[in-house]
């Protein structure tokens, strides 16, 4: 009878996913759990990552500690900055001053969202985010979220950060060989053996070796070594719902050492796509997101070179395909795909590394100590990062298909219902006669909340029913508003610039918690 116990996981494929995951592995299932498991991550001496997913969510600050890292010596090594959310400019209707934002602060509790949204409809000089949050302000005001005597991984207000993934891949790499005592092997994969009931056997090597373990995890990216080439997963397309499926990027140094870094993540919409904007502490990332449906390479070029100006003539251009979807499923016998081998959205909400997170928390939640497990595992992975993939797409396709915009047919498509999920229409029509509720939202596998939700139904403007309001609720949210402005003015007064801070935790460092 052959030995049952899970003794040994091998992560395929070196990228942020790869590293992610494998660290998380061994920060959780064997220094915090004391489980006797070896984890080897193997990857290509040849291959690269895409590199242009530089943002991230507030989850990766919980990741990095776990890992045991220096927020430090990660903003150091890295080129990261701090980001408190995204700026959705030319969304709504494409008019002057069409703006919005999705800040990383939750709403400040104001009362009932009925109450709010009849003071919005009759008070045009606040917008949804301003009347309940302050971090719109603080990212107008360029400033950072927190000060240099706040502890790592502290903050006033929540962030996330933006990065170099290719320098954090190199950074986080290090760091899991040398302090989690992963097993590094640079080797090429050039098949699998077939095992019990078409499970992994082993992986046959370039060198004519084999990587034999229990359970396999395939960070591979697009190439899907393990879940497309052994189990043949078939690929979910949503391209039908999510029309972007090419970008162009550029990385654009600033034109002054010392010019302002944005705290948050710009995101402007063209007439077939979107553009992002984002601040690292010696460049900014740039590209533009479009449909090759409805846009041209050489256009969506033009519009980019149209957005960043004469500066691009000097830059290097580089072009992405994509196919945007998922796996039908995620995890097949003794394997799970987690990365771009799960699946791809475009990066408008920054969900390709938080997908990674939490998929590696699950995996070192949940992996079984025998093998004859996996089967229930497997169920249950599969059942909730469906539902996940689904939901997120869902979210990103609100962010285009309430759009007031009916300048191209990119525009005008999007707000076809057949374009739009069912589930999201049947949401939309109910939101249409009265508030969106919490209640609307109490699955645990939710990646975005119900605040997320309102911050981008209100910031683009979708109405929903209200019903009268009382004299005194209205009273009581004015005085409420008039608390946050002054903290608003208080707070703006005490934090530093996004760039200075950056500039003293080079130098200084930050204070360990």
């Amino acid at each position: 009878m052959t030995n049952d116990n899970l003794k040994h996981v091998v992560v395929v494929g070196g990228g942020t996913a790869g590293w992610i995951t494998a660290g998380v592995l061994a920060a959780k299932c064997v220094k915090e759990q004391g489980r006797d498991l070896k984890i080897t991550l193997i990857e290509s001496a040849a291959l690269g990552t895409i590199g242009v997913g530089e943002g991230t969510w507030p989850s990766l600050r919980t990741t990095l500690q776990t890992l045991g890292i220096s927020e430090t010596e990660f903003i150091r090594q890295c080129d990261a900055t701090f980001k408190q959310g995204a700026c959705f400019k030319q969304w709504v209707d494409n008019s002057a001053g069409d703006a919005y934002y999705h800040p990383l602060m939750l709403p400040s509790n104001f009362g009932p969202l009925n109450t709010i949204i009849r003071k919005l409809n009759n008070d045009h000089d606040f917008s949804y985010s301003t009347m309940l949050c302050n971090q719109e302000a603080v990212c107008e005001h360029g400033l950072a979220p927190k000060t240099i005597t706040t502890p790592e991984y502290q903050g006033i207000l929540n962030y996330a950060y933006h990065l170099d993934t290719n320098k954090f891949s190199v950074f986080i790499k290090a760091h899991c060989i040398s302090q989690l005592n992963i097993n590094h092997v640079v080797n090429d994969i050039v098949g699998t053996t077939m095992g019990e009931d078409g499970a992994i056997g082993s992986l046959r090597l370039a060198d004519g070796t084999e990587l034999v373990a229990d359970f396999y995890i395939d960070c591979s990216g697009f190439a899907g070594l393990l879940i497309d080439k052994h189990f043949n997963v078939p690929f979910l397309d949503k391209s039908a719902i999510l029309f972007c499926d090419r970008a162009v990027a550029v990385q654009c140094p600033y034109v002054e050492a010392d010019a302002a870094i944005a705290s948050h993540t710009i995101s402007t919409a063209t007439g077939s796509g979107w553009i992002w904007d984002i601040g690292l502490q010696k460049r900014r990332g740039v590209g533009h997101v479009y449909s090759s449906r409805y846009m041209s390479e050489s256009d969506a070029e033009r519009d980019l070179r149209t957005y960043i100006g004469k500066q691009m003539d000097q830059l290097d251009v580089r072009h992405i395909k994509y196919k945007t979807g998922h796996r039908e499923k995620f995890w097949a016998k003794n394997c799970v795909a987690v990365g771009l081998a799960a699946g791809f959205v475009e990066p408008l909400e920054a969900s390709s590394i938080l997908l990674a997170e939490i998929s590696a928390y699950w995996i070192a939640e949940k992996l079984p100590h025998q093998k004859r497990d996996f089967a229930r595992c497997e169920k249950q992975f599969n059942d909730t990062f469906r539902y996940r993939w689904d939901t997120i797409i869902e979210f990103l396709k609100l962010h285009y298909c309430i759009s007031k915009r009916t300048d191209t047919d990119f525009w005008r498509d999007n707000t076809h219902p057949d374009s739009i999920p069912d589930v999201l229409l049947e949401k939309l029509a109910l939101w249409r006669r009265q508030c969106p509720s919490v209640v609307d939202f109490l699955n645990r596998a939710d990646v975005f909340p119900f605040e997320s939700y309102c911050y981008i139904l209100y910031g683009m403007k979708f109405n929903t029913a209200t019903y009268p309001v009382g004299d005194a609720h209205l009273n009581m949210l004015e005085k409420k508003i008039h608390n946050q402005q002054r903290n608003m003015a208080t707070l703006i007064n005490s934090l530093p610039e996004n760039r200075s801070l950056i500039d003293k935790i080079r130098e200084y460092g930050l204070q360990k918690i």
